[in-house]
């Protein structure tokens, strides 16, 4: 397992995110209490929206301001109200010695649904 240094834990203030390139591959860091930090693409699941930009934390809790979708950063579970059956994808990560960690072997990328309609008339 190849675990790779994506930051300091003090580049990511408690309750924000921030972007990090690792090996060409962009992730976020999200510090979400004192000693919980979570690695995931830099993009929401739901829409392609960039986290860095759109992106909250409360507690645990990501939410993506763009359409209030919400995960549990724990897991990559979907909380919150909205409706929602996209996971969180997430790099396995740990801290060591004040170093954020990840386990990054390739880039973690969603499947978005192609929105467009062809069929569609006026």
């Amino acid at each position: 397992m190849a675990w790779k240094r994506v930051c300091s834990t003090s580049e990511v203030a408690r309750g924000r995110l921030a972007p990090f390139v690792v090996d060409g591959i962009t992730v976020i860091v999200a510090n979400f209490d004192d000693d919980g930090f979570s690695v995931f693409p830099p993009a929401c699941p739901h829409m392609e929206e960039p986290l860095d930009q759109s992106g909250m934390c409360a507690g645990t809790v990501l939410t993506c301001s763009k359409h209030l979708y919400q995960w549990d950063m724990r897991t990559g579970e979907a909380a919150g109200p909205a409706e929602n059956d996209r996971v969180l994808l997430r790099y396995e990560s740990k801290v060591e010695g004040g170093e954020v960690l990840a386990h990054i072997e390739s880039e973690l990328v969603y499947e978005y649904e192609d929105d467009e309609d062809d069929d569609f008339e006026w």
